[in-house]
């Protein structure tokens, strides 16, 4: 089973994101965050394999709160889920330790395979 985190700071985004992966076998939505600082606290206590990650959120943004994932040594990885197509946002995602980076105009299964194979990903590499 996939542990998934959802952070982003708009309700009807996590609460849409988490109806659709409850129905995905293998899948199963852990919790959800509105802002970075609650994804990095409930990531904590959580454990997910995989966050979902917005950008652009109040107080913590998620590049910073992917930077606190990685210094806390947590298993979990970044998937960016993000409206931000720039390049340099890209690059901040990724440079910051996120392993995927998505636009929220992809469809259902662009995201669900984005999770599993980051899933993938991490149990080929458990010392990430």
């Amino acid at each position: 089973m996939i542990r998934v985190l959802i952070a982003d700071d708009h309700p009807l985004m996590r609460k849409g994101l988490a109806d659709i992966l409850n129905g995905v076998e293998g899948i199963e939505v852990v919790g959800s965050a509105e802002d970075g600082a609650a994804a990095v606290a409930l990531a904590y206590a959580v454990k997910p394999d995989i966050v979902l990650m917005d950008i652009s959120m109040p107080g913590m943004d998620g590049i910073e709160a992917t930077e606190k994932l990685v210094e806390m040594d947590s298993h979990a990885r970044v998937v960016m889920l993000t409206s931000y197509s720039e390049r340099e946002k890209i690059t901040q995602a990724l440079a910051a330790g996120a392993v995927s980076y998505l636009t929220k105009d992809a469809p259902p299964e662009a995201v669900i395979r984005a999770i599993r194979s980051a899933a993938a990903a991490g149990e080929a590499h458990p010392s990430d």
